[in-house]
């Protein structure tokens, strides 16, 4: 269980497309630190919305697959899919901007981290009213960061809010020491 394939050090962003694996290496990678580490100064910011298609779940929370340490702090945005729920253009671009509004909250009331994982990073960056800085300089306090986002095309290329999360995971691309490409 320890194997990853990347140090627990710096930035790393893990991208893929759905049911690539991106939401359990995450979790694998903080069951990893918090083994090595203890849960003091971890923090888990998780901004997966929990869709559901053609019976399938897609994405979803960290706890699917490892619960949180009490020890470590937990911001949680009950995330709108706004590619999913919307049902027209400027209703995803609504949904993307609530998310970014209330996310801003959770990353603003969030402690000083020694490890971070960011589980659905782009969810709360779909809108234009929010930077991909505002997160990487919240996590560059960090000893260790851990993004995962979703990369591909499958939600839709010609859409705002696919358009701008494309932008967002370039710039998170960029920020990142490493990336992690699961597809």
């Amino acid at each position: 269980m320890t194997d990853l394939p990347f140090p627990l050090a710096g930035s790393t962003l893990v991208v893929g497309p759905s049911q690539a694996g991106k939401t359990r290496l995450t979790a694998r990678a903080r069951d990893v630190w918090v083994d090595r580490e203890g849960a003091a100064g971890v923090v888990v910011l998780e901004f997966a919305p929990e869709v559901e298609r053609d019976g399938q779940l897609l994405g979803g929370r960290l706890d699917r697959f490892t619960s949180v340490p009490d020890a470590a702090w937990h911001g949680v945005l009950d995330a709108h899919a706004p590619r999913s729920d919307g049902e027209t253009a400027a209703e995803a671009v609504a949904l993307a901007q609530d998310n970014a509004v209330r996310a801003e909250r959770i990353v603003d009331a969030a402690p000083d981290p020694r490890a971070v994982f960011v589980n659905d990073a782009t969810i709360p960056l779909q809108h234009e009213s929010v930077d991909a800085e505002r997160l990487t300089a919240y996590c560059d306090g960090a000893e260790c960061a851990v993004l995962n986002a979703f990369e591909s095309d499958e939600l839709g290329t010609d859409n705002p809010v696919s358009r701008r999360e494309r932008s967002t995971l370039a710039s998170l691309g960029a920020w990142a020491d490493r990336t992690v490409d699961l597809s």
